[in-house]
């Protein structure tokens, strides 16, 4: 999650220490909060992203999307990790929006290096994102 939870990732490959929560994951999810889920391409691995859009949420994709857009199904998100160069990073962008049902935790302390809590709601969101309504998303139920 370089900026945010390393901003010496050019200058070595130090670990961050974050304080998880795991109390009803994915309820009341945000935009801008950072989650841990298991990866959908390697469910053997627990990932860390910010999630950029909500059910109902269209999103300007990135390489290697196959499509230009995509619109957030019911009870999926749509996370990127905060690298500027999206070829470091796996995410929806490769695998598309994920299940809710995957997220383990959410990232709310920054312990080491200390940056405190994690104040998500300062996240000025993505300008390729347009907001949608929950009750519009896709359901494929």
């Amino acid at each position: 999650m370089y900026p945010y939870l390393n901003p010496t990732f050019n200058q070595g490959f130090a670990k961050d220490l974050c304080w998880i929560s795991k109390l009803r994951p994915s309820a009341d999810i945000k935009r801008g909060m950072i989650v841990t889920f298991w990866s959908p391409s390697h469910p053997d691995v627990l990932s860390i992203k910010r999630v950029i859009a909500l059910p109902g949420d269209k999103v300007i994709t990135k390489a290697p999307y196959p499509y230009p857009t995509a619109v957030v199904p019911v009870n999926h998100i749509w996370v990127e990790g905060d690298n500027k160069d999206g070829r470091k990073t796996l995410d929806s962008n490769h695998y598309g929006p994920i299940s809710m049902s995957l997220i383990t935790g959410r990232v709310t302390h920054i312990l080491r290096p200390w940056k405190g809590p994690v104040r998500w709601w300062e996240f000025e969101g993505s300008r390729r994102v347009l907001k949608g309504r929950a009750e519009d998303a896709p359901n494929f139920n």
